[in-house]
C-alpha cells in the first residue's frame, strides 16, 4: 500500500514559489486600480506639502527644532545601543544584499530574472529621485544647523529627504510587491510598513535627521513603490534581451542548451490533488471495461476444432512434445495380445 508524504511548511512555500509563471505573458502596462490611483495622487500631495511647510519655514520647522532639542538619545538613553543595531535595517548596503540574496534564490527556482530586476529597477529609481532632492535642496542636519529656527535649505547639504528612511520603505516594501499570494502581500506590506516606521523614528531618536526628512523619505519610498508597476514592461524587456543574449552566447560557444530538469526523486508536491486523483483513478481502472473487438469474420471452410488446438504461449507450448499422442476422436489401434 502506497502512503503519501504529508506535505510540510516548507513545502507550501516552495510551492507557491513555483505557481508564478516563468516570463510576464505581455509587455502592455498593467492597469492601476481606483484604490491605488488614489494613493498614489495622495501621497503625492503629501510629497509636495512636506516640501513647501519646510520652504516657508512653517510649523513643521518648529516641531523639527522643538523634537531636536528635546535630544531623545538623552532621555532614553537605555535603548540607545538596540536603536544603533535596528537602524541598520535602512541602510543600502546591508539591506540590498539580504533581499538580494532571498530574490537571486527566487529567481533560480523560478527560472526568471524579474525579481532580481525588479530590485534593481526600484534601488535606480530611489537613488534618482531622493539623490535629486536631497543635493537640490541641500538642507543641513540637526547636528550641523547653523540658525536656531531656520529650515536650514540650500547650505550643501544632503538629509531632505531621509535615505535611510526611504530606503527601508522600498528594500522591504519589495518583498510585498513581489509576493505570489495575496495573503502573503498582506503580511509583508504590514511588515515592512513597520520596519520602515521604526527605522524612521531611529533616525529621529539619534538626532541624525530632522522629523521632516523621516516623513519626506516615506512618502518618497511609497512613491516609488506605487510606480514600480509602470515599470513592468521595461523590466520585462530586459529579461527577455538577457535571455536571448544567453542564448547566443551558448549557441556560439558550441554549449548544448540546457536539457530539462529531471522529475525530483521522492513523492512530489501535489499543486492539483483533485486532478491527480482523477488521472491515478483513471489508470487504475481494469482493462476489462474497455469496449470489445467486434468479432472477426471466419471464411467457410473446415476450421480446426477447439479442442484439437495447442494452447500456445510467447515461449511456445506448454505441453511437452509426444510421439505416441495422436489427436482426440482418433480410433485406438488394438494392441496385440501376447500369450504367457
Amino acid at each position: 500500500m502506497r502512503t503519501e508524504r504529508k506535505l510540510t511548511r516548507l513545502d507550501r512555500v516552495f510551492a507557491r514559489l513555483d505557481r508564478e509563471p516563468e516570463r510576464p505573458a505581455h509587455l502592455d502596462v498593467p492597469r492601476m486600480s481606483r484604490h491605488r490611483v488614489a494613493l498614489l495622487t495622495g501621497t503625492l500631495a503629501f510629497y509636495l506639502a512636506i516640501v513647501w511647510a519646510v520652504v516657508t519655514t512653517s510649523w513643521l520647522v518648529r516641531l523639527d527644532w522643538q523634537v531636536m532639542f528635546f535630544r531623545p538619545y538623552q532621555q532614553w538613553s537605555g535603548i540607545h545601543w538596540f536603536v544603533d543595531y535596528y537602524v541598520v535595517l535602512g541602510q543600502r548596503g546591508p539591506t540590498a544584499v539580504m533581499v538580494a540574496a532571498w530574490l537571486g534564490w527566487r529567481s533560480w527556482r523560478q527560472h526568471t530574472l524579474r525579481p532580481l530586476l525588479t530590485l534593481g529597477v526600484a534601488l535606480l529609481l530611489l537613488n534618482i529621485t531622493v539623490g535629486a532632492a536631497k543635493y537640490g535642496m541641500g538642507r543641513l542636519g540637526p547636528h550641523y544647523a547653523t540658525v536656531i529656527g531656520s529650515n536650514e535649505m540650500g547650505l550643501g547639504g544632503d538629509i531632505f529627504p531621509s535615505g535611510h528612511t526611504a530606503n527601508a520603505v522600498v528594500t522591504w516594501g519589495i518583498l510585498a510587491y513581489l509576493a505570489s499570494t495575496p495573503r502573503a502581500r498582506r503580511w509583508l506590506s504590514a511588515l515592512s510598513a513597520v520596519t520602515s516606521l521604526g527605522v524612521g523614528m531611529a533616525t529621529v531618536y539619534l538626532g541624525t535627521h530632522w522629523l521632516s526628512d523621516v516623513l519626506l523619505g516615506w512618502a518618497a519610498g511609497l512613491l516609488i513603490l506605487l510606480a514600480l508597476p509602470w515599470c513592468e514592461p521595461l523590466i520585462a524587456l530586459a529579461e527577455a534581451r538577457i535571455l536571448d543574449l544567453r542564448d547566443r552566447r551558448r549557441a556560439r560557444g558550441g554549449v548544448p542548451a540546457p536539457a530539462p530538469a529531471p522529475a525530483p526523486v521522492g513523492s512530489p508536491v501535489l499543486l492539483n490533488p483533485r486532478a491527480n486523483a482523477t488521472e491515478e483513478a483513471a489508470a487504475r481502472e481494469p482493462a476489462a471495461r474497455a469496449p470489445r473487438a467486434a468479432p472477426a469474420y471466419l471464411a467457410p471452410g473446415p476450421h480446426t476444432a477447439r479442442s484439437e488446438r495447442m494452447p500456445v504461449t510467447p515461449i511456445g507450448s506448454r505441453r511437452p512434445p509426444h510421439s505416441d499422442r495422436v489427436p482426440r476422436g482418433t480410433p485406438t489401434p488394438a494392441r496385440p495380445l501376447t500369450g504367457g
